[in-house]
């Protein structure tokens, strides 16, 4: 199972709409006699991937009488490719070792099938670990609505910028490469209109060696997203040819990732000025915080989140730490804080 975790987690592979799967075929003394991963939408599951890498090595029978383990219940329905409980079934696979229970009510009961085909079915291992590996896909389909990370960056005392709207630098060169390396983890970047009017931000997966330097652009692109009302020139670098762009004509966050959940993207990554954090703070749609801290302090300034209407301290919002780690050392020394909502709300 754990060679299957890994191979299900193989880079490149496009995040979104389907969730990350890797599956290996063993032989009844253990020994692997072919593996394979989902490569994306529209490609053979890996289930599928690995039945064809067995006929490519012996035509024949090879995958008969062998165990899959797989990271995801096989499929039970037939999409842009066939259902993999029934291609296990139709190979002659004995048993079939899974980690997490498929979620999404269209693709699941391989399981039963399986069973009923007389195959037997062992579930639960490592199905922390697969849960992990597709968290926000998982949410996503539970959910049915994208899993929601608010990046931002603030000093000590909570801006995002100075009284005369500079801020650069108040995310550390380790910081940003760290952002970069966050955003090829999400199949959306989002903004707001009025980050796009002022900042005109490119929102691209680069390498920030060199973090003066527009950087190579690096992986699948997530699409960038601009929410809001306001018309913004062609011109604005969100809209170039480097990764595709949308633009949603709406200020509410619901509206907003229903849309986006239909277009089959799971996982947002909010990058927005404080008007756009705090509409979707206030919605209950913030699900993971990542913020950087510079240690520094301005005294005035751009808050990182605009007015929640919380005017009392029993109504302030809490969170969890789950991670803090600190990124670069004197002057590049940024920490960065992982959150989760203390009653997180769908």
């Amino acid at each position: 199972m754990l060679r299957a975790l890994e191979i299900a987690a193989t880079p490149g592979v496009p995040l979104g709409p389907n969730p990350r799967v890797g599956c290996v075929l063993l032989d009844d003394d253990g020994v692997e006699v072919a593996e394979g991963f989902h490569r994306g939408a529209g490609t053979p599951h890996a289930e599928a991937a690995a039945l064809a890498e067995a006929a490519r090595q012996a035509p024949g029978d090879l995958a008969r009488g062998t165990t899959a383990v797989v990271t995801l219940e096989p499929c039970n329905h037939t999409g842009r490719t066939g259902p993999c409980a029934q291609a296990l079934i139709n190979a002659g696979v004995r048993r079939v070792v899974f980690a997490q229970s498929d979620p999404n009510p269209i693709a699941a009961g391989g399981a039963e099938t399986l069973r009923a085909a007389g195959v037997e079915v062992v579930h639960g291992l490592q199905e922390d670990a697969a849960r992990g590996l597709n968290r926000a896909w998982t949410f996503a389909v539970e959910h049915e609505r994208p899993f929601v990370t608010w990046k931002f960056a603030t000093t000590l005392d909570g801006r995002s910028a100075a009284a005369d709207g500079t801020s650069r630098w108040v995310s550390s060169a380790p910081a940003r490469r760290d952002t970069h390396r966050l955003r090829g983890e999400c199949d959306v970047m989002m903004v707001g209109a009025n980050t796009v009017e002022v900042d005109d931000p490119e929102l691209t997966v680069r390498d920030e060696t060199l973090p003066d330097e527009p950087g190579q652009l690096v992986g699948v692109q997530p699409l960038r997203v601009v929410m809001g009302l306001r018309d913004l020139p062609a011109t604005k670098r969100i809209f170039n040819d480097r990764a595709q762009s949308l633009h949603l004509r709406t200020q509410d966050p619901h509206d907003a990732l229903h849309q986006i959940f239909d277009l089959g993207h799971r996982h947002v990554f909010l990058e927005g000025g404080p008007t756009l954090a705090a509409a979707f703070l206030t919605a209950g749609l913030v699900d993971e915080i990542v913020t950087y801290v510079a240690p520094m302090i301005l005294g005035a300034g751009r808050n990182a989140v605009a007015d929640l209407g919380i005017s009392t301290i029993a109504d302030a919002l809490h969170f969890e730490v789950v991670d803090v780690t600190v990124l670069g050392t004197g002057a590049e020394t940024n920490i960065r804080l992982t959150m989760t909502p203390s009653t997180k709300e769908s």
